[in-house]
């Protein structure tokens, strides 16, 4: 697939980001250069993927969710397909997946997160307040309490990448963020849409990010805390 005014941007190719041998989804990348050109074929792939799953490994449980036999799913959560819940992956109390979304080997998906049109990479952690939503998550990435992704823009127009002064038109009116493996995303953070996080970065908390920060960074926010005593304020 060629995206609408691409110049290669090697950096934020799925090789440069992704080890694609880490999901279930693998096939999905092979023949595209950037991660997000997958999100509008994950709800297909499913489906298709489906039908050949193990039944000695994975259960059908409903409308096309299918759930490893190894997995931990909370009573309280409510899964809508299409649905891969991979081996010794666990769903915890009051997850909310809403369909398209594939959740990785030994990946967890905590209290109250939310997903919707996803791949969970192997590994990732998302246990407490998440929203990941159009979006692609390495493996072994982390986002931390409460930490979300943004994926429409307030205008309503398409989503770019911002990587310096270019843009990469996505042609997507929903994409959240694209965290390379191994990624720490700190709490309270937004991914702005259009995020790219590379490799082994990590976000410190209640960090606002846009466009791209490369592999092996750390992405800091500059907020200069003000404190004064009390006894400063009385009149």
């Amino acid at each position: 697939m060629k995206v609408k005014g691409d110049s290669r941007i090697r950096s934020i190719e799925t090789e440069q980001l992704l080890d694609t041998k880490h999901t279930i989804a693998m096939k999905l990348f092979t023949e595209v250069e950037y991660p997000f050109e997958v999100l509008s074929e994950i709800g297909k792939y499913i489906l298709e993927r489906g039908k050949d799953l193990p039944s000695a490994r994975f259960t059908k449980v409903g409308e096309n969710v299918w759930i490893a036999k190894s997995a931990k799913v909370a009573n309280t959560a409510s899964i809508t397909g299409p649905c891969i819940i991979d081996e010794d992956a666990e769903v915890r109390h009051c997850a909310f997946i809403r369909g398209n979304v594939i959740v990785g080997k030994r990946a967890v998906v905590g209290n109250s997160t939310e997903l919707k049109n996803s791949i969970l990479f192997d590994e990732v952690q998302v246990p407490h307040y998440n929203y990941v939503g159009d979006s692609i998550l390495g493996y072994k990435a982390h986002m931390g309490a409460g930490s979300i992704t943004s994926n429409v823009k307030s205008d309503k127009t398409l989503v770019e990448i911002r990587y310096g002064r270019q843009r990469l038109a996505t042609g997507l009116k929903k994409f959240g963020a694209i965290l390379g493996d191994l990624c720490e995303i700190g709490c309270g953070t937004i991914l702005n849409p259009g995020s790219v996080v590379g490799k082994d970065s990590t976000i410190y908390p209640l960090s606002s990010v846009r466009g791209y920060v490369p592999n092996k960074s750390i992405y800091k926010t500059n907020i200069s805390a003000s404190i004064v005593p009390k006894t400063d304020l009385e009149d």
